[in-house]
């Protein structure tokens, strides 16, 4: 077997071939070489810029609805919607590296047919209709290598594209490119020994978030528009926070999980989720409808047969004019981690607008979460084994076990290996299912309809120090939907010392976030928030926050400028 670092050489070799592939295509597409990477500035949003034309930067920086619509009508090609982002991609690949590889090709040519099909049927396919859509890794793509980030597993080729996946394409969407993920897809950042660190573009000092990494920085630069990600402890919500998009973290069970690469597969205990990231909220309602809409529950027994449901959970009163009044419960910060000063004052400026608009949101203070609990349960189950697969699978090619895989599959909680004992794993089942429990018994009694909470213990992490995970994973826990959205950006108004509690913090962890924070280190850093709300108020998360959004003026300021 090739060394993990001749497999990497070639991946890589591979991933470069697709860009190349632009310039070769009949009418070619360009793309800069930035030379060394340590002369780009921190914040390359308008490096990415720089090399688009003002029709490309229309194009690829346009809402997805505006998109499909200008597609529907023949306005725009989806030859020309997809040449725009598969420029733009290899540019966000070559400031972010967020890639691993584009689908030149293949893309160009499902976007010729699509137009032809237009030309002809003078209608769309679908409601996905030449609308190009980037795809995480790990979720196979028939033909298409599947390592799940391991070096050890390059060379599996996929048999089958995902089942979420084939309900978009069936849509009229077009692949054209996928995103980098971490080794064992267990960090809240995205690195492993095949193609290195994945940067965040408002800050390449800044970590892009994981696992679903590249997806965040390839949204946040706006070479992709809407991608695919997956989440079982924030993985799709820690990377749209960390770039300033919109990500949707489902409820489990309510989107198909099949074909796809990762360890573990066929555990219970705590199941993942797949969901989309976008640049724009409505897309987000849109992917759901449409995944959904193809009533996936008829070929995956395991999903729970609950159609998209469209109708208002806030309607307007007939007689006063006035929605139904939203109850908003606020969490600050979980007890155990205070968040750095921007997240703070993220949701001191959220709650003051809405409390402007007292007819139509209640707020409440929610203070109890038992976070350190919901670590110490969900870590435990997170690897039952032990970690038996994934250090297999790293030790296949003898590839290093990189800081964040070592520091997550050495919690406290997790257990040696072999791992758990069947009697333990059963008696840490019956632990989930009691704080399960009594959490939706807090809910109940508070009579709130969201929650409004950090997504992080701070905006977009260092490299390497993503080791907070709570303010996420706990809604895998208790396994609730969860929506991130984009605020603001750190600026001048989050400069001073920070000393609350004289300094002392609630603890260990604590004491490492409140050591980290650096006003001047996280500059123009995306600041983001979570509402999250009951198991399969998907719908109705989503709602809340448009109505939100429409009423305070979110986001306050556009990490983009």
């Amino acid at each position: 077997m090739p060394s993990w670092q001749e497999i990497a050489a070639e991946r890589q070799a591979h991933r470069e071939s697709t860009i190349e592939a632009l310039a070769k295509l009949p009418d070619p597409i360009i793309t800069p070489d930035f030379g060394d990477p340590s002369k780009l500035p921190l914040n390359v949003y308008k490096t990415c810029q720089y090399y688009l034309t003002p029709r490309e930067i229309e194009i690829t920086e346009a809402n997805p609805i505006i998109i499909l619509a200008q597609l529907a009508n023949s306005t725009i090609s989806a030859v020309d919607v997809t040449r725009a982002f598969l420029k733009r991609a290899a540019i966000a690949q070559k400031l972010t590296n967020c890639t691993t590889e584009l689908l030149p090709s293949v893309a160009l040519a499902r976007a010729a047919e699509l137009d032809a099909h237009l030309k002809t049927h003078r209608k769309p396919v679908g409601p996905l209709h030449g609308l190009p859509i980037s795809i995480k890794e790990h979720l196979g793509l028939k033909g298409h290598d599947l390592n799940a980030g391991f070096c050890g597993w390059v060379g599996n080729t996929a048999f089958e594209t995902a089942d979420i996946l084939r309900p978009l394409y069936d849509a009229g969407c077009i692949f054209y490119v996928r995103t980098t993920q971490p080794q064992t897809l267990m960090h809240l950042e995205t690195s492993n020994n095949l193609y290195g660190v994945t940067v965040n573009g408002f800050n390449r000092n800044l970590s892009s978030g994981g696992s679903s990494g590249g997806e965040g920085a390839l949204i946040g630069l706006r070479g992709s528009c809407l991608g695919v990600g997956t989440d079982i402890g924030g993985s799709i919500r820690s990377p749209a926070a960390n770039n300033g998009v919109y990500g949707l973290r489902p409820t489990s069970y309510r989107l198909p999980m099949g074909s796809q690469s990762a360890t573990m597969q066929g555990e219970e205990h705590i199941v993942p989720v797949v969901g989309p990231l976008s640049t724009h909220l409505p897309a987000l309602s849109l992917f759901m409808s449409v995944a959904i809409g193809s009533k996936p529950w008829l070929s995956d027994p395991m999903l729970v047969p609950l159609p998209w449901r469209e109708e208002s959970h806030f309607p307007l009163n007939a007689v006063t004019g006035r929605m139904k009044k939203m109850k908003i419960g606020v969490m600050r910060w979980d007890g155990v981690v205070m968040p750095h000063p921007p997240i703070l004052r993220a949701i001191d400026e959220v709650v003051k607008k809405l409390r402007a608009w007292k007819d139509e949101f209640e707020i409440v203070e929610w203070k109890e979460t038992n976070a350190a609990q919901a670590w110490d349960i969900i870590s435990a189950l997170y690897f039952a084994d032990g970690g038996k697969e994934e250090r297999a699978a790293m030790a296949e090619t003898n590839e290093p076990v990189l800081p964040l895989s070592e520091w997550i599959l050495t919690q406290p909680k997790v257990p040696k290996p072999p791992g758990h004992s069947m009697n333990d794993l059963w008696g840490l089942t019956l632990e989930r299912d009691d704080f399960r429990r009594d959490f939706v018994a807090r809910w109940n009694e508070s009579g709130i309809d969201v929650l409004l909470c950090p997504v992080g213990p701070g905006v977009a992490p260092r490299l390497n120090t993503a080791k907070y995970w709570g303010y996420t994973s706990l809604w895998n826990l208790v396994d609730y939907p969860a929506v991130v959205f984009p605020v603001g950006k750190v600026g001048k108004e989050d400069e001073g010392k920070w000393d609350y509690a004289g300094g002392k913090g609630a603890g260990e962890k604590d004491r490492r976030n409140m050591e980290l924070w650096d006003p001047e280190y996280y500059k123009e850093a995306p600041i983001s928030l979570q509402l999250v709300g009951r198991r399969f108020d998907d719908e109705k998360i989503l709602e809340a926050l448009n109505i939100i959004e429409g009423k305070v003026g979110l986001p306050f300021i556009d990490p983009t400028q």
